[in-house]
């Protein structure tokens, strides 16, 4: 082949695959894509593998459900077997860290299979188009001393700020620390017995981030309907901090708890919590009793 003949073919390549990406296409399962990025020869994710990855969900007339650029931080998942034929789960082997795509997935198959309700402005018998920016994939162990740094790395960073606060907010002396790094005030003592492992706590409480903004409290949650939030003590019902600074206070007493973001929500916070954030909660622990009950509306362990 001549020079000039050679050059002509790498040409044609580089447009057809070009014209490859951001063309529809279907696999032999029957999942609809599209590519928008895609290197090649890099590692790819296998089920099993910890993927973090921004996602934007939309309708069947583009409307976002949901988009985790303005979340503050990415969405991570364990790679499964694909659940369903045409399941997002089998695009995600396709794509490498850079790789971006949307996958077009049945509503009926997501979220009935799911056994969740279709969410407002999802019809039935149509597609949910889910574009995803893969942002990181790792093994399993790769993920967990990720984590581990990460961890130590922010606890450093919290410790400063709840310094910080402490001291501009007169609150040093009165600040008790446990060992694991939460602050509690308490603003009205407590007669009572303080509780114990595997009883069962009603507690009022407000929770507020460190500039003072509210973001939920069990007088106005809707959920919890003004009642008292109630959870068992010592099986993780509740975040770690929860646990550790209730576990201080005696009945009838009311503190501050000032919570670390590794004790909290940490780098994925959620909806109401920014990623990292030091939280304030104001508790007034009401009861304790024996047995089991919870009820919801209080700040939950999240899930990874």
């Amino acid at each position: 082949m001549s020079l000039k003949n050679f050059g002509k073919a790498a040409l044609l390549v580089a447009v057809v695959a070009a014209c490859g990406k951001n063309r529809q296409q279907v696999t032999e399962n029957g999942l609809k894509y599209t590519i928008h990025e895609q290197s090649e020869g890099t590692r790819k994710g296998k089920v099993g593998d910890i993927l973090t990855l921004h996602l934007t969900l939309m309708n069947n007339k583009d409307s976002v459900l949901r988009d985790t650029h303005k979340e503050g931080a990415p969405f991570q998942m364990l790679l499964q077997v694909p659940p369903f034929k045409g399941s997002y789960e089998e695009g995600l082997t396709m794509l490498s860290k850079g790789d971006s795509a949307t996958f077009y997935v049945s509503a009926d198959s997501l979220f009935t299979r799911a056994m969740q309700p279709l969410p407002p402005g999802v019809q039935k018998g149509t597609d949910i188009g889910i574009a995803v920016k893969v942002v990181n994939i790792q093994t399993e162990e790769e993920y967990k001393k990720t984590q581990a740094a990460d961890f130590e790395k922010q606890k450093g960073i919290d410790a400063k700020v709840i310094e910080n606060y402490i001291a501009k907010n007169g609150l040093t002396g009165k600040a008790q620390k446990t060992e694991s790094g939460v602050y509690y005030v308490v603003t009205q003592p407590g007669s009572g017995p303080t509780p114990q492992k595997g009883e069962v706590v009603q507690v009022h409480y407000t929770g507020k981030l460190l500039d003072g903004k509210v973001f939920d409290s069990s007088r106005t949650n809707p959920q919890a309907g003004g009642k008292p939030a109630q959870f068992q003590l010592g099986v993780g019902m509740v975040i770690p901090g929860w646990e550790e600074g209730v576990s201080k206070l005696h009945k009838g007493e009311k503190a501050t708890l000032i919570i670390p973001s590794t004790l909290a929500y940490g780098p994925r916070g959620n909806q109401a919590i920014p990623a990292n954030s030091v939280l304030l909660f104001d508790i007034e622990l009401i009861d304790i009793q024996k047995g089991q009950a919870a009820q919801p509306g209080m700040p939950q362990q999240p899930s990874r």
